[in-house]
């Protein structure tokens, strides 16, 4: 009997080792066991797809089906809308037996909320993901900088796949115009910011009830254009990287340099005075009805803009030009790059071993090239046919879309995207913007987008950054529009100073340099 009880508790306790359901923490630690060993149709993967409005899941598309023929899991795919991803989400991380093995979160801040307890980091998994692994170190210090740093945690590790093949082309930013008024009245895209203004007053006396000049919304107001007037500067806090250092940017000489020429743009009504706070609706009306010419946006808006103006003016036309450059010895014919890919997988720590293995194992086959290519373009014949020796999707007669119709480049659906693939998808005007600036976006995401912070350093920021920020937002618009004079400005640094700026600074410092 002894020896009975004895070869039970050695098995309950080989168990344990494997699983690792541990304590508090709740964490998971694997074992390494049957890391090598393939996956089969028997391997049931449960994976969680956040599903859009605009693009709702469907179980019929392509790429389930080559995702499980080219893992060979078995993939139970079950939808959640991202409606519901905040009440659905909480709940289903308060009891650890209602987790699925994989979840494509929506968001970046989705996944972000429950990295500390509730997911299993990539590194931890090492013995089960070799072709991811060798994937992140083929990376240049570049490419690693814009695909992988911006997935990691307070902890330095990732638990989020990084996802690349499509950077910046979904939230790519870009200075826009009206190519179709531009050459009929004999004007070129204007190259620097004395020429914005010197343009602008032109197409004002040609179209005196418009605004030449218009944005919407501090992002594009006061972030987008920054770059033209220093190369890393942000308006809040940004990181210089050429020298290396953490900067509150209103607190800059650059700040009075964009103010002042906004000023002067809305003084002589060449911009309007209430840009910060239009509605979407507004701003499209403007663009719609040749009340605006230049435009600093969103590149994805061309075809939005294009496609709605057609029925009523077939020679309207939104392009993009290269970023011009303001009257500044910092400025450079750049742009703040595009949001962070969204777009990833992760595993949650459900206290299954076999699951969390087995999506380790499916998240690292999605970094072969076999999966790249499948994923991306899918066989040829049902989802492309080559054309000239190029790859192009194959569309029904009604022309739509591959990812509405196979499911490609959604959440969950790629972790390596073919960048080819991704352009494929584009328009002919897209591709042509993309022509025009390619170059101009800086190398890096602003590092602010992305990164996470420890107890200590969030609690400094919850004391002290969002009063930063609005004062910041209060005085910036204030400037703008006159209502306080710029005689005031060493006034308002001397306030951002007495909220704890340089508190808030170091905490970005210290999170960053546990990351970069």
């Amino acid at each position: 009997m002894k020896k009975r009880i004895s070869a039970l508790l050695l098995a309950l306790v080989m168990t344990l080792a494997l699983c690792a359901c541990g304590g508090k923490g709740g964490k998971t630690v694997l074992s390494g066991e049957g890391a090598n060993e393939p996956l089969t149709k028997d391997d049931v993967i449960e994976f969680l797809v956040t599903s859009s409005a605009t693009w709702p899941v469907r179980e019929d598309w392509k790429i389930w089906e080559y995702m499980q023929e080219g893992s060979g899991a078995t993939l139970n795919i079950t939808p959640i809308p991202a409606s519901d991803a905040n009440t659905k989400f909480p709940l289903m991380f308060a009891a650890r037996d209602e987790l699925p093995d994989l979840i494509a979160f929506g968001t970046l801040a989705a996944h972000a909320k429950y990295a500390k307890d509730g997911l299993v980091a990539f590194e931890d998994l090492e013995a089960y993901m070799p072709n991811y692994n060798a994937w992140k170190n083929s990376l240049s210090e570049e490419e690693y900088a814009v695909a992988v740093a911006p997935r990691k945690r307070a902890d330095g590790k990732i638990y989020y796949t990084p996802g690349t093949g499509r950077e910046g082309k979904t939230r790519m930013r870009a200075w826009l115009y009206r190519e179709d008024i531009f050459k009929k009245h004999n004007l070129k895209a204007p190259e620097t910011f004395d020429e914005i203004y010197e343009v602008s007053k032109k197409l004002k006396e040609l179209y005196p009830d418009s605004y030449p000049f218009s944005t919407r919304s501090k992002p594009y107001l006061f972030k987008l254009p920054g770059s033209s007037f220093d190369k890393w500067w942000e308006y809040t806090a940004y990181y210089d990287h050429d020298d290396g250092k953490w900067y509150w940017g209103a607190m800059q000489d650059t700040a009075v340099e964009m103010l002042t020429f906004y000023k002067k743009m809305i003084e002589e009504k060449l911009m309007p005075a209430d840009c910060d706070s239009m509605n979407s609706n507004t701003f499209d009306e403007l663009v719609l009805t040749g009340k605006t010419f230049i435009i600093p946006h969103l590149q994805l808006r061309i075809d939005n803009y294009n496609q709605l103006a057609h029925g009523n003016n077939p020679e309207f036309k939104i392009q993009a030009f290269v970023p011009p450059v303001a009257n500044s010895e910092k400025g450079v014919h750049m742009i703040e790059r595009g949001d962070i890919e969204m777009i990833g997988l992760s595993i949650p720590d459900s206290g299954r071993a076999e699951g969390i293995a087995n999506a380790a194992k499916f998240l690292d086959w999605m970094y072969t090239d076999e999966a790249m290519e499948l994923v991306s373009w899918g066989k040829e014949g049902e989802t492309y046919e080559v054309v000239d020796g190029k790859k192009k999707f194959i569309t029904d007669e009604n022309g739509t879309m591959p990812n509405t119709m196979y499911g490609f480049q959604l959440y969950g659906t790629f972790c390596r995207l073919d960048p080819l693939a991704a352009e494929a998808m584009q328009s002919e005007a897209t591709l042509e913007s993309e022509d025009i600036v390619k170059g101009y976006a800086l190398p890096y995401y602003p590092v602010t987008e992305w990164l996470d912070f420890n107890d200590d350093e969030q609690a400094v920021m919850d004391m002290y950054r969002t009063a930063l920020l609005t004062y910041t937002d209060e005085m910036f618009i204030k400037f703008m529009l006159g209502h306080e004079p710029l005689s005031k400005f060493d006034e308002f640094k001397a306030t951002l100073e007495e909220m704890g700026v340089a508190e808030v600074l170091a905490a970005y410092e210290s999170a960053y340099n546990r990351v970069k």
